[in-house]
């Protein structure tokens, strides 16, 4: 069965705030998550019921049945691997990427998507550090990321994502030299705010309590 754009960002939209919250997404919380009307968010969550992709009772919440998680699960893995072949092979920069995925993400080949993976050797995470789910729905994890406002003084780390994706806040990351990939070390925390100064490529940089909890960090 054929399913139309608005119908797939639904779902992606429901899988990505039932996996935020682990319970049923309400309808307020996924209008303000689509930018839409109360209304409309109504309406289409009766034609995704009646489709059987997703389960809704009235002030209970909405979630999605095995066949719209999988349909979900599929839109974002074709979405993250776009978005490497943007950066990769198309030399874009990582705060460009996500609305043309946006779009790319909707091609209905699924061997177009097999190849490009292919292509790109089977890509386990994309430009931001979030898990790319492989063909058969699996999601790969790190075993040992924590959020750098964790990391203590001293300890050192590598950065493999950022839980903010906003495109000012990946320039700013840009500016700071604080992209994915890059060793940093903790060198003192102050008391007063909780901003931290790192040490990355030799340099020093001050950054605050709101950044450091937006950077995921893989221990060493």
């Amino acid at each position: 069965m054929s399913y139309t754009k608005t119908e797939e960002n639904y779902l992606k939209a429901i899988y990505g705030l039932e996996s935020k919250f682990g319970k049923s997404v309400s309808t307020n919380d996924l209008a303000n998550k689509l930018k839409t009307k109360a209304s409309s968010v109504t309406d289409m969550v009766k034609k995704l019921s009646k489709k059987e992709l997703i389960t809704y009772e009235k002030y209970q919440g909405v979630s999605l049945t095995k066949c719209g998680k999988e349909i979900a699960i599929n839109i974002i893995r074709n979405h993250r691997i776009w978005e490497v072949f943007l950066v990769e092979k198309l030399g874009y920069k990582w705060d460009e990427v996500h609305e043309i995925a946006e779009q790319l993400e909707h091609i209905k080949s699924e061997e177009l998507v097999d190849r490009l993976d292919d292509f790109l050797e089977h890509p386990s995470f994309d430009p931001h550090g979030d898990p790319i789910p492989d063909k058969k729905g699996n999601i790969p994890t790190r075993k040992k990321a924590i959020q750098l406002s964790e990391l203590g003084i001293g300890e050192e780390g590598i950065i493999v994502g950022v839980k903010n994706t906003n495109n000012e806040f990946l320039q700013y990351l840009e500016e700071m030299n604080l992209t994915l990939g890059k060793k940093i070390q903790v060198e003192k925390e102050f008391d007063f705010d909780k901003s931290k100064i790192i040490k990355t490529d030799n340099q020093s940089v001050t950054i605050s309590k709101e950044v450091s909890s937006h950077l995921i960090i893989e221990k060493k």
